[in-house]
């Protein structure tokens, strides 16, 4: 297994996809746990490669484990570490004596022959496990679910289809890639229909709204919380929202009236409402484009 302990930036996707391709088991870490409930996670996936970042939002992750394993003994938990695992890449920031850098990791890869990445290729096979995301324990400690590639490439060309997803489609990833929604239904179903995928690491309503203009954002989905920050947004009328189009939110109770404001208001054409679960893939149920704002 492989983790990445990372927020929505482009090195996570090309780790993800790298290690999904050899047939290893992606498993993502929340980027709000601390030390001690990531080591939970890597302990109990039994991850043998961690890839992080050093100083997101004041947090050095890399740092956090080595704190973690060696119980506030910073240079015996680098000690630990090096024992634990059997590499650690740190994809940005600071790089400690027991990690290595992004690009050193990525020029290693040079010395592996075409043959052996070949044979790791051939080896994956539809029902091989593509990653193991964990629950929020909120009945206790998180707990692991597996699931296979088929399973995940089917759901997601069913979902993407439904929502109308489509080739060309700009897609602001706001919910973070740690979860299915911004993992499964972001930056893995922009890849499959063929969007391009803006990876936007933290939420601040006004940057959000700055990139919709600047980048020409046409897909934007996320929680009721985050449409109804930007509807209270002061100046929202000087934010050119001209491009969006299509919008997939959920997770919450959902009020009537938002759907309306969000296709009034912030002008989004479609405004699919649904509600998922890890434990099913990253879904569950969804409503069509043309249901009423009510369903």
């Amino acid at each position: 297994p492989v983790a990445i302990w990372a927020p929505n930036i482009w090195e996570w996707v090309v780790t993800a996809l790298g290690a999904q391709t050899i047939g290893a088991i992606l498993v993502p870490i929340n980027t709000r746990f601390k030390g001690g409930e990531a080591a939970y996670i890597l302990d109990k996936a039994k991850v043998k490669h961690v890839f992080g970042v050093q100083g997101f939002l004041g947090n050095n992750y890399l740092q956090m484990l080595a704190q973690h394993y060696g119980d506030g003994d910073l240079v015996r938990g680098e000690a630990k570490l090096e024992e634990r695992f059997d590499s650690i890449v740190s994809l940005r920031g600071d790089v400690p004596t027991y990690a290595t850098s992004f690009d050193d990791f990525i020029e290693k890869g040079a010395l592996v022959s075409h043959e052996v990445v070949h044979a790791a290729r051939q080896s994956v096979r539809p029902d091989t496990i593509s990653d193991l995301l964990f629950t929020s324990g909120t009945t206790g400690y998180p707990k692991g679910v597996m699931t296979s590639h088929q399973q995940n490439l089917k759901a997601f060309t069913c979902w993407s289809e439904v929502v109308g997803l489509t080739e060309g489609d700009r897609y602001l990833v706001i919910n973070p890639f740690f979860h299915a929604f911004g993992y499964k239904a972001g930056w893995l179903a922009s890849l499959m229909r063929g969007a391009t995928i803006l990876p936007h690491p933290v939420f601040d309503p006004k940057q959000a709204l700055e990139r919709i203009g600047k980048d020409q954002v046409s897909m934007l989905p996320g929680p009721p919380a985050l449409f109804q920050t930007f509807l209270a947004q002061p100046n929202l009328d000087d934010y050119d929202l001209s491009s969006l189009r299509l919008s997939v939110t959920g997770a919450a109770s959902i009020p009537v009236e938002l759907i309306q404001q969000m296709k009034d208001v912030l002008k989004f054409d479609v405004v699919v409402t649904g509600y998922g679960l890890t434990e099913a893939c990253g879904i569950a149920t969804m409503c069509r484009a043309g249901d009423p704002a009510e369903t």
